[in-house]
């Protein structure tokens, strides 16, 4: 056989990590490397924090699975702490935010065809925008208009309509009688850390409101305090009808949830949906563990304050090397240094990876996504720093044409 043991879809890298010490990974080889990546964006408390471990133990001596065939004591508390903090009125559980997007649309499309006393609509569209990422799924894959992510998989899914990322004018011109909503990123993750402008989301909301569409939010990787909000939905004093959300939710462990109001999810009833092991005991455990620790005003108090004190020494510190870097944008701890044009990002994120024990990630438009855990401290911006500054000073970038 020539095929891996590990199906070959990722590229996965020398680095081998089998233990997490807080904001550091340790490798099989002994190896330590800073962790600015957080399993893109899911480790928010680090590795090992000890509330969620203690969590997860407990719970597993205690009750793993039983399916949804049963009432779900544990279920019911998380999903009504959800419902407190947010918008929401009901919680549907999943187990990747993948699931949780593809239940956002499902329910955006029962709203309109599953309608009260037996009305129905042929609304299905879903507006979406231009470089965003929802997954991996055939519906996600189809909601967005990344052609590499398209490749192999055709027939796509129709229903989607592509417009560009911050443009209201283009979205209001894309809604039609078809229109079931639109499904768009507060910040775009794998787009190059792109926060919306406030007129585009709160335009969005409007839009919404006047035509009976439901606005979905992908809040899977800048939601659950990342941004310095709970959500970053907050940012633009608006609500959505629905939200999609995961990787932090869980601290770690594979978790997801599709939030909605109680008007969004009125086609949503029995049988329309269901998931083997959404919401089981284990997974809500390590949600509520996490919901202790950060759905409170100090703790998103220090998300805000350390993202900035992280932002202002990333920027101070790119005036040195005016050849390899642009500039910074983000909210909270979720964000991008975008790259020169020169400077290719993929090999750079390897550089400092293999070179000087520091994790990040790379995503579109040439952007160093920087993803650190959400309590790290001002010793581990010290030390991002350093290593950062030691890795540019090494790193040879190629002259622009």
């Amino acid at each position: 056989m020539t095929i891996t043991p590990l199906m070959p879809v990722y590229p996965r890298c020398g680095f081998r990590p089998i233990r997490g010490e807080g904001s550091y990974l340790i490798s099989e080889d002994g190896t330590r490397a800073l962790d600015f990546a957080s399993g893109i964006a899911v480790n928010i408390l680090g590795h090992g924090h000890p509330h969620l471990v203690k969590a997860i133990q407990e719970q597993a001596a205690t009750l793993m699975h039983v399916s949804n065939l049963y009432g779900s004591p544990q279920g019911e508390k998380f999903a009504q702490r959800l419902i407190d903090s947010t918008f929401a009125d009901t919680v549907f559980f999943t187990n990747s935010g993948a699931e949780a997007v593809e239940c956002a649309i499902k329910t955006a499309r029962a709203y309109h065809q599953n309608g009260p006393e037996g009305e129905a609509s042929d609304r299905f569209e879903i507006i979406t925008f231009k470089n965003a990422f929802h997954g991996r799924t055939m519906a996600t894959i189809s909601a967005s208009n990344q052609e590499k992510m398209h490749h192999g998989f055709a027939p796509l899914l129709n229903g989607f309509k592509y417009v560009d990322f911050d443009d209201l004018e283009g979205a209001k011109a894309a809604i039609t009688d078809k229109t079931a909503g639109f499904l768009v990123e507060p910040i775009q993750g794998e787009g190059g850390i792109r926060p919306a402008s406030d007129a585009f989301m709160q335009g969005l909301r409007a839009l919404a409101d006047e035509h009976d569409l439901m606005l979905i939010l992908d809040e899977v990787q800048c939601g659950v305090a990342r941004s310095g909000k709970l959500y970053a939905y907050e940012h633009y004093r608006i609500e959505p009808d629905i939200m999609a959300s995961a990787k932090g939710i869980g601290g770690g462990f594979p978790f997801g949830a599709c939030l909605a109001t109680e008007k969004a999810a009125r086609g949503m009833g029995l049988g329309t949906h269901g998931s083997t092991y959404g919401g089981n005991p284990l997974a809500i455990a390590a949600g509520n563990a996490v919901w202790d620790i950060v759905a409170n005003d100090a703790f998103l108090e220090h998300v805000r304050n350390i993202g900035e004190k992280l932002r202002s020494a990333v920027e101070q510190f790119i005036g040195n090397y005016p050849e390899m870097f642009d500039f910074v944008r983000g909210k909270g701890l979720i964000l991008g240094l975008r790259m020169k044009d020169a400077v290719i990002v993929r090999d750079f994120v390897g550089h400092l990876r293999d070179n000087h024990g520091l994790l990040s990630v790379a995503a579109g438009d040439n952007t160093l996504r920087i993803l650190p855990p959400l309590n790290i401290g001002e010793e581990e911006i010290a030390v991002f720093i350093e290593k950062l500054s030691a890795g540019s000073a090494s790193f040879a970038a190629p002259k622009a044409a």
